[in-house]
């Protein structure tokens, strides 16, 4: 007969194999822990943001106003792309005299935007915390002074610079996620050993066992002989 476990016997199985199941939870926090604060590289991440608003005079902003605001705004997709361009990112690593390239640089930035919003906001992710700062202001100051050349409008303000911070946090590793993921996978695959070891255990444990086996009641009990 193909053997069932029920609530009962699955928290008695619990409370026999509580050792191996704590044990799996500790050494999968232990290799998190490993990985988190010794292995992986941690990232860190600036941001600078920059609005996108044509200067007027008086008479022109009463007159143009709204006309304005919703070509800024259209204009936003298309900064967004320049942000990123190899034209900008060139002149951004020739400044900073970074070792690396266009293209590698592209992945470490993103560029966003709220809706209807005419501040974009561009953060840059480097392993090292300073240079992640300098890399969103300088690039930041290098796309103000080429999008006149560029485009010929002059409608960009560097709204805030980033910042260096004197106790960086960085955004990825998230050291106590890992921590909680390897301790829940730890659990659930130290109970799933404890469960496999249970039903692939064809040792007879109790009278309850026996009844399935045979589906037969128990009449009568022998107890131990000395």
């Amino acid at each position: 007969m193909e053997k069932t476990i029920n609530l009962f016997d699955f928290i008695k199985i619990l409370k026999k194999r509580f050792i191996l199941i704590m044990s799996l939870t500790a050494l999968l926090v232990g290799i998190a822990a490993v990985m988190s604060y010794f292995v992986l590289t941690p990232v860190y991440q600036s941001e600078t943001q920059i609005l996108v608003n044509q200067k007027l005079d008086a008479q022109q902003q009463s007159q143009f106003e709204a006309q304005k605001l919703e070509i800024d705004l259209q204009l936003i997709n298309t900064y967004s792309i320049i942000i990123k361009s190899p034209v900008i990112l060139t002149k951004v690593i020739e400044r900073l005299d970074l070792n690396t390239t266009p293209e590698q640089l592209m992945d470490q930035i993103s560029v966003t935007n709220a809706n209807n919003s005419q501040v974009v906001s561009v953060k840059v992710k480097d392993p090292d915390y300073k240079q992640a700062v300098e890399i969103a202001n300088t690039l930041a100051e290098v796309f103000k002074r080429e999008i006149p050349v560029l485009m010929s409008v002059d409608n960009i303000t560097i709204l805030s610079s980033a910042k260096v911070s004197e106790y960086p946090v960085p955004i990825k590793p998230n050291k106590l996620l890992n921590l909680v993921i390897g301790g829940v996978f730890g659990f659930f695959i130290g109970m799933a050993i404890a469960l496999l070891l249970e039903v692939f255990n064809k040792k007879i444990k109790s009278e309850h066992e026996v009844e399935e086996i045979l589906e037969f009641p128990i009449i009568g009990y022998i107890s131990p002989i000395k």
